[in-house]
């Protein structure tokens, strides 16, 4: 069974910051790639960060050196840390997991299954 359970969504002002928690099911946190992406009203699904089952990372050049994925084995959660943070950075952010043995930047194209998502609001 495939579950993903995100939380730590919320409402900070510009310049603050978030960690978001995924929750994985065992055969969800087993597959190769865990991410993360974002969609605000009216936009396309963006990739924003995945690490791979080697641990290596891949994170949209639109969040570099703001945003970090990391994983916790022994708790089934990926998490992403969200640093400096703007208006722009508003959406539904959501977990994804995919099955697919590719290193973490082609994970972005590689998601099979997704969570629901969880609501941040950055305001000015």
């Amino acid at each position: 069974q495939v579950q993903l359970v995100e939380s730590g969504g919320g409402s900070v002002q510009a310049g603050g910051s978030l960690r978001l928690s995924c929750v994985a099911s065992p055969y969800a946190y087993s597959m190769n790639c865990l991410g993360w992406f974002r969609q605000a009203p009216g936009q396309e699904r963006e990739g924003v960060a995945a690490i791979d089952g080697d641990g290596r990372t891949s994170v949209s050049d639109l969040v570099t050196g703001r945003f970090t994925i990391s994983k916790d084995d022994a708790k089934h959660t990926v998490y992403l840390e969200m640093n400096s943070l703007n208006p722009e950075d508003s959406g539904i952010y959501s977990c994804a997991a995919g099955v697919l043995e590719v290193e973490a930047p082609v994970c972005f194209a590689a998601m099979d299954y997704w969570g629901e998502g969880t609501p941040v609001t950055i305001s000015s």
